[in-house]
């Protein structure tokens, strides 16, 4: 008999109890279902209560105050200890929708990759976006594709459709893993344990590869099964709610020690990478060099991976993607005629240079205007590292503004 341990992390979700209650109702075996809770919440949130399943006989609840909490990696981490030699493991938030028999469709899914010649397949996605009171949900499954080194060094994705997945009869391959979607094997919980020093940046992209390294295939399923809600705008998050940036820091700094990112790897007992693959041989397959971060234009241009071979090292580049905040009060003129936008090495040489238009402006200052800073996105190609950036107005009536600076 199959059964599917459900690992979810909670944080002062009012989505929670809808999950699992769909969770339950739409699979075709709910007899089946084991999970773990970790039930983050405060009291002063009323509707938060969990009293229907407290004694339920399938769902083990880990009971604690949010000013405890110590954020995902770690509720993940906490949530993992409960995971009792079930067949199957499937990781999620707490605010998901469940398509009719689920669990038997992702069984046979996995099931059926295992019989093409993977022994440990891992189905995981970006899950198609549902909104909660609404019956209208995508039916386009969506996959990961590269989006940028940040300045600290984590790799981030962004979500992308499949091409032509109505005429594919299977998942396909996957380079990067979603934290709020991963099926695969039970024993997953065991060979790749949760990091609980990690906080929230750098979650998924070293669990890619510490997947990838202790032999699990990734993959992208070609059919919608399980929904997201994204948006969660007004919602409790637990980063506005603790002090996190001296965690944040260290969990960064330990992930690129971990991928050797602008250096070499440091090994790290238990939470490190497995033995059955390299980073390396990650590095080829996902089209990325973290020591150089250099991505390969296989997957810049979000082709399925892995990387063809010839060439290959021809095509890795420098590719960067920034984004420049502006405190909005500092461009309140209205008579723009560019932004002058440049970024810096760390010898304050200029590296790259493109500037805004005054329609690119009026689109930048009308987006999101509760936002007290305004965001300017550039994408080039570079080899060197931009430290800091310049933006430096230019308007009809007074010229020449003061200059905007700041580091990256």
């Amino acid at each position: 008999m199959n059964t599917i341990f459900i690992g979810i992390a909670a944080y002062r979700d009012p989505e929670l109890m809808a999950t699992i209650k769909n969770c339950l109702d739409q699979a075709a075996f709910p007899e089946r279902l084991h999970f773990g809770i970790m039930w983050q919440h405060a009291t002063e949130d009323e509707w938060d209560t969990i009293e229907e399943y407290r004694n339920h006989p399938q769902i083990k609840i880990v009971d604690v105050d949010y000013k405890l909490s110590q954020g995902v990696c770690w509720a993940r981490h906490e949530i993992q200890k409960l995971y009792q030699n079930e067949t199957y493991y499937l990781q999620l938030d707490s605010h998901h929708q469940f398509d009719k028999d689920w669990d038997v469709k992702l069984i046979r899914m996995l099931q059926d990759l295992q019989k093409n010649g993977y022994k440990k397949p891992l189905l995981t996605a970006y899950a198609t976006s549902y909104t909660p009171g609404s019956t209208e949900r995508g039916n386009e499954p969506w996959k990961l594709n590269f989006d940028r080194f940040s300045p600290d060094g984590v790799v981030h994705f962004t979500p992308g459709g499949i091409p032509n997945y109505q005429e594919l009869q299977a998942p396909i391959p996957a380079r990067f893993l979603s934290a709020h979607f991963i099926f695969t094997l039970g024993e997953f919980a065991k060979n790749v344990p949760y990091d609980p020093e990690y906080y929230f940046h750098g979650e998924e992209i070293s669990l890619a590869v510490r997947a990838y390294t202790h032999g699990y295939d990734l993959f992208h399923p070609h059919r919608v099964h399980i929904w997201h809600e994204y948006i969660r705008k007004d919602k409790a998050k637990h980063w506005a709610d603790n002090e996190w940036a001296d965690r944040d820091k260290k969990a960064k700094e330990k992930n690129r020690q971990l991928l050797g990112v602008d250096g070499p790897t440091v090994p790290i007992d238990t939470y490190g990478l497995g033995d059955v693959r390299t980073l390396q041989e990650y590095e080829r397959y996902a089209g990325i060099e973290f020591a150089t971060r250099r991505v390969h234009k296989h997957t810049i241009e979000e082709k399925n991976p892995p990387t063809p071979l010839h060439e290959y090292e021809s095509h890795l580049a420098g590719y960067k993607k920034y984004c420049i905040d502006v405190y909005r009060p500092s461009v309140s003129e209205s008579d723009y005629t560019c932004w002058v936008v440049a970024f810096k090495d760390a010898e304050g040489n200029e590296i790259y240079r493109e500037d805004a238009s005054p329609e690119e402006i009026s689109r930048i200052i009308q987006q999101d205007p509760d936002n007290k800073f305004v965001q300017i996105w550039r994408k080039f190609y570079s080899n060197v590292e931009a430290t800091s950036w310049l933006v430096w107005p230019n308007t009809h009536s007074k010229g020449w503004l003061d200059r905007i600076e700041g580091t990256l």
